[in-house]
């Protein structure tokens, strides 16, 4: 393991990244890296509280001068989605990240890397420990398990926070300002069902759909990358209806977030059609990776014979969970009709695992869009088509979007930094993604808010990686951005009159 990524430039940015990357920090498990940040807090000789919600808040106050400035709020949130390649031996709850450099990007060794959102926390870190940045009063808001479910987010309360302005630092592409993003619903789908005796004259196999990229499923599903789920039970529907295959068991994707990048079946057919079987598998994988050659170049879909096998799903369980999962709608909904390019609806067939011992197959979606109305409609979709099929449906952890700002005081001021400093006006966009700034902002309403980062690709996948350069300019921008907050309005009123009377003398 290397701390080589220690040495990079913004120095003090960058140590506190390989600090970050050696905690492990997956949600659900982010006891030691709110400790090491409470005290990090305290270290510093700064004002640190922790909320029932596991959320941290560090405040700093102004340096001399610039006392009547607005209060900024810094946030990201400290956990990290936990991905990583089959044959990678690797504990999220136990082992550090293995970062390595490959020219100019951070990479990890067949893990994601965490610069989702490691690389904001780790910004906020070097801002509270500068002595020599320019800023008005600032509090860092570090919130917990934002990966599984905005709980932070959720949990933090009114009147805790002191702040104005907030800048979310959770966004992928530098030199873009995010001023809106989707909101989205969890959905869960149980179906019941009865243990078969496997015949005799049956032979068990292992059906497998492996080396697909994945990535996020909000900012990565417009990329049009297969579906491990999908991919699977198209090849079990017909592998059914030409050789009679059954299952036996699916164990399809991991994370509620995440594109499925693999999926693993057991299955069984008789000892006869074995062979008429494999070739049928092979020439769908022929034909399946050609659809995706350009999108998912190593995709791999095997079929090999195994010894282990237990009872069958009866086969009604089987065909219903089958054609529903055919059916359903999943990655792009619809595009934006107010933003070109901008993806408005999604939905992504995270998770298809069958449990022997309860005898159920759950499968769980995430939705998304900037649209209630039509997040509604989708819900109703899904709703009829597995009631339909004879499983039970329930909807959770539902969370608002963010509605744009484009008169917003802290773009403009955003907007004419980085051109002054660049040369070049910054983009504006809205995410197809769920955003902290949803639900803060439902909590905090005069926030002004933005949302901006260096440019990360692959986030939510082992493929994740974050452009050093990026880094660098990210944080001079922010560095720039604190020094130019505007004042309050009653000191810019006062300032004003001032002014005002001054002229008439």
């Amino acid at each position: 393991m290397s701390n080589e990524i220690s040495k990079l430039e913004p120095k003090a940015l960058w140590e506190s990244f390989y600090s970050l990357t050696q905690i492990p920090r997956p949600s659900h498990h982010e006891e030691k890296i709110q400790e090491f940040i409470y005290n990090f807090g305290v270290n510093l000789g700064l004002e640190t509280l922790k909320d029932k919600a596991g959320n941290i808040i560090i405040r700093k106050p102004a340096t001399a001068g610039y006392e009547d400035r607005k209060g900024v709020i810094l946030q990201a949130h400290l956990d990290m989605v936990p991905q990583k390649n089959s044959d990678k031996e690797h504990d999220f709850v136990t082992d550090p990240i293995e970062t390595y450099i490959d020219e100019d990007w951070v990479k990890a060794n067949g893990t994601t890397l965490g610069a989702d959102n490691g690389i904001g926390v780790a910004a906020t870190m070097a801002a509270l420990a500068s002595d020599s940045l320019e800023h008005g009063p600032v509090e860092a808001l570090f919130t917990a398990t934002e990966e599984t479910g905005m709980d932070g987010a959720e949990g933090l309360k009114a009147g805790v926070i002191q702040g104005d302005i907030l800048l979310n630092m959770d966004s992928e592409d530098e030199g873009e300002l995010y001023v809106g993003c989707a909101g989205g619903e969890d959905a869960s789908v149980e179906f019941a069902y009865k243990k078969k005796e496997m015949p005799k004259s049956f032979i068990g196999g292992r059906l497998s759909v492996t080396g697909l990229k994945g990535g996020h499923s909000g900012m990565d599903i417009i990329l049009q990358r297969a579906n491990a789920n999908k991919v699977f039970f198209r090849i079990l529907n017909i592998a059914y209806e030409k050789c009679g295959v059954r299952l036996i068991s699916i164990d399809g994707g991991s994370l509620r977030n995440a594109i499925p990048r693999e999926a693993f079946g057991l299955i069984a057919v008789k000892k006869k059609k074995w062979d008429k079987l494999n070739k049928l598998v092979k020439t769908l994988a022929k034909v399946i990776s050609k659809e995706f050659e350009l999108t998912e170049p190593d995709m791999k879909i095997v079929l090999e014979p195994e010894d282990a096998i237990s009872k069958l799903i009866d086969k009604k369980t089987q065909l219903y969970l089958t054609k529903a999962v055919l059916a359903c709608p999943n990655g792009v909904i619809r595009m934006s009709d107010s933003m070109p390019g901008l993806v408005e609806t999604s939905t992504n067939m995270a998770v298809v695992k069958s449990d022997p011992k309860s005898k159920t197959i759950k499968l769980q979606f995430l939705m998304r869009s900037s649209v209630d109305s039509v997040k509604a409609d989708l819900e109703q979709r899904l709703k009829a088509l597995f009631t339909m099929a004879g499983a039970k449906v329930k909807f959770s952890g539902s969370y608002p979007g963010w509605n744009p700002d484009m008169e917003s005081p802290i773009l403009k001021t955003m907007q004419s930094v980085y051109e002054e400093k660049y040369g070049k006006i910054p983009e504006i966009k809205a995410i197809h993604a769920g955003l902290e700034c949803g639900i803060l902002g439902g909590t905090y309403r005069k926030w002004d808010m933005i949302s901006f980062g260096p440019t990360i690709r692959f986030p939510h996948s082992p493929d994740e990686k974050v452009n050093i350069p990026s880094v660098a300019k990210f944080w001079d921008f922010l560095v720039e951005t604190l020094k130019n907050i505007p004042v309050k309005e009653s000191d810019a009123v006062e300032v004003a009159a001032e002014s005002e009377q001054t002229v008439e003398e």
